[in-house]
């Protein structure tokens, strides 16, 4: 078993004790979402914590969106719910890039490939996303690629 998912089954544990509903059922959640990717396909496996993590990225988004279309809706309550679980799942994610940080990451993709226009984007993306997996989310360098390319 991983040590993420190892840490998600510990803190549940003590989110139950503590009788603390939200992160209950967000880590049962999460933690479904875990075994679910583990027996999906032909073969049964354990994830990795690249793997755990990319679920929980994946989870985090999914609330992140949800809390989005509740604000359009008008349900600020269900809104703030959602957020709540992104917030909690979030502190078991890596810490992620500042601007700064990203910027720099992007700049050097470029040089790398030597992508001119906004038609090698595709080349940059290549290069970066294996850096910056997990550390920043996908539309957010696409952006910054976006940028440095216009």
């Amino acid at each position: 078993m991983s040590e993420l998912k190892a840490r998600l089954k510990s803190d549940l544990t003590t989110a139950m004790k503590a009788r603390d509903k939200v992160r209950t059922g967000t880590l049962r959640m999460v933690l479904a979402a875990i075994a679910n990717e583990e027996t999906a396909g032909s073969a049964q496996r354990a994830l990795d914590d690249d793997e755990v993590t990319k679920v929980l990225v994946r989870e985090t988004k999914k609330r992140r969106e949800a809390a989005e279309a509740f604000e359009k809706g008008g349900r600020t309550e269900d809104a703030a719910n959602e957020r709540a679980e992104s917030d909690i799942i979030a502190d078991y994610l890596p810490k992620q890039l500042t601007d700064e940080e990203l910027a720099g990451l992007v700049d050097a993709a470029v040089a790398e490939t030597g992508a001119s226009g906004m038609k090698e984007m595709g080349k940059v993306m290549k290069v970066l996303n294996p850096k910056v997996a997990g550390l920043a989310e996908g539309s957010r360098v696409a952006a910054e690629v976006k940028k440095r390319l216009a």
